[in-house]
């Protein structure tokens, strides 16, 4: 799996622990998450303080296991000559052996049932927070009075394992919630540390020898995106690497086909062929071959149809005719408010067909909002549909029948922007009619995709600005380059 991170949800990551406490003494796990968490803590406070021995951190400490790994973490940091003091969300429940080996460590333990004024005043001064609230098993928002505490702490949190208050399989958040600078996950990533990245901050995960099943939710690694991403060989040809038609673009929305079409141009070395009305496409891109019809297009391996396309009848009979091809097929945008109406233009094909919705599409694809869980809600209409779906997102999720499904966290909003979607397509139809396993092209082009905005809303300088889809298109040469060198030895 070294080609992909995999994310465990809550019930599997539960049944490896089960498994491992079949093979080590009782409270070696904890006190080797422990162990790992104070290890990061102590790294954060030399980071931001400058040392480790002298600093105070706070515990926020909840009736689970999680709160024993922050108590256990606080009395390592304690020998390190940390001032730490643990709030008790509920003191009667807090972990035994943890809150033993704190106080035997010198910590000092406020009862967290006083009033938020006191409890956050007992926090005052310190360097640190660790969020020990919930951990796995905990669904829902923060209870009211944990609220007001997290709402009143004006320093960094390390997560323990995840965010207390984001859902640990769908990373949903529906109330209060910790927002963390660190996350350290213990044995495993679960989704939450991918789906809800914004909470988790950076996420750090510590070994604690659990053997896990295969993932059923992935993110391709960016070295093996950029092994498997599609150049020129010694006898390759421009039909050889793949011929990409694009249906996108019209009088009323030029912008469209120009953004579908370059990007196809600059994703591979093979060739564009566009068809339609727009000479926009042209005059920017003078190595695409235009035509007016899809039967006039000449050789083609894969199509995308959709962005700027229109509804009317015209745009509907040519998506029919592209869909009928036995070639893999792109559906975005405008094409997919066609299929929401005539889904019978989709079903039942044979050829690799992908959707790429945002979340108002995917609703009228299904009738329904993606909801908290995205990742079942694309699971269910790519089974449904038999296709590959990659609904858009920071976080994006591509699903298709019988594989694990992937998600690209972005790392960042900066594709938020008009037109972004429409160079995620042709990305993708490239990486389509250049042979690659749809699932796998819609994986490698979100990430690639994602890159580019973050590499033109930086553009080489220490801040990043807002970009328009146009810079983004701009720099997808350059973010292909980053994941082909990550992938060298």
């Amino acid at each position: 799996m070294s080609d992909r991170r995999g994310y465990f949800t809550a019930d599997a990551v539960r049944a490896a622990e089960a498994e491992l406490f079949t093979r080590v003494p009782a409270g070696m796990p904890m006190r080797r998450a422990a162990y790992g968490l104070a290890t990061v803590v102590a790294g954060e406070l030399r980071a931001r303080t400058g040392g480790v021995a002298g600093r105070a951190v706070g515990l926020l400490v909840g009736s689970g296991d999680n709160g024993g790994d922050a108590l256990w973490a606080g009395s390592f940091l304690r020998r390190r000559g940390v001032a730490v003091v643990a709030v008790l969300l509920n003191p009667e429940r807090a972990h035994r052996d943890g809150l033993a080996a704190l106080r035997a460590a010198g910590g000092r333990v406020v009862d967290g049932r006083a009033a938020v004024d006191v409890v956050i005043g007992r926090l005052d001064g310190v360097d640190l927070v660790l969020d020990g609230i919930v951990g796995i098993s905990g669904h829902g928002p923060l209870r009211p009075g944990a609220a007001e505490i997290v709402a009143g702490i004006d320093v960094p949190i390390v997560a323990v394992d995840l965010p207390s208050g984001v859902d640990p399989d769908t990373g949903a958040v529906d109330g209060p919630a910790v927002r963390a600078e660190v996350t350290v996950a213990f044995g495993a990533y679960k989704p939450v540390h991918v789906l809800a990245a914004p909470w988790c901050g950076r996420i750090v995960l510590v070994p604690i020898g659990l053997e896990l099943p295969e993932p059923e939710l992935v993110q391709w690694e960016p070295a093996a995106i950029g092994a498997g991403w599609p150049v020129p060989g010694a006898a390759d040809d421009k039909y050889s690497q793949g011929v990409v038609g694009v249906c996108a673009g019209s009088a009323k929305y030029p912008g469209a086909g120009v953004l579908c079409a370059g990007a196809a141009v600059a994703a591979t070395s093979g060739l564009v062929r566009y068809v339609g009305d727009d000479d926009e496409v042209l005059a920017r891109f003078p190595e695409v071959v235009v035509s007016r019809n899809v039967s006039e297009a000449g050789r083609v391996q894969a199509w995308v149809f959709g962005p700027g396309a229109g509804t009317d009848g015209a745009a509907r009979d040519r998506l029919a005719e592209v869909l009928a091809t036995d070639l893999p097929v792109l559906v975005d945008a405008d094409g997919l408010t066609m299929l929401a109406e005539e889904p019978g233009l989709v079903r039942g094909r044979t050829a690799a067909t992908v959707l790429t919705p945002h979340a108002g599409e995917f609703a009228r694809l299904m009738g329904s909002a993606p909801g908290d869980d995205r990742v079942a809600a694309v699971r269910r209409l790519a089974d449904d549909w038999q296709l590959t779906v990659l609904l858009k997102g920071r976080a994006t999720i591509i699903a298709a029948p019988g594989v694990a499904t992937a998600v690209n966290e972005a790392g960042g909003s900066w594709a938020a922007t008009a037109g972004a979607g429409d160079v995620l397509s042709g990305i993708l139809g490239a990486l389509l009619a250049a042979g690659r396993p749809p699932e796998w092209a819609a994986a490698a082009a979100a990430r690639v995709h994602a890159l580019a905005a973050n590499l033109a809303a930086y553009d080489e300088q220490p801040a990043a600005a807002p970009i328009s889809a146009s810079p983004l298109l701009g720099h997808i040469r350059a973010a292909v380059r980053v994941v082909r060198e990550m992938s060298q030895p």
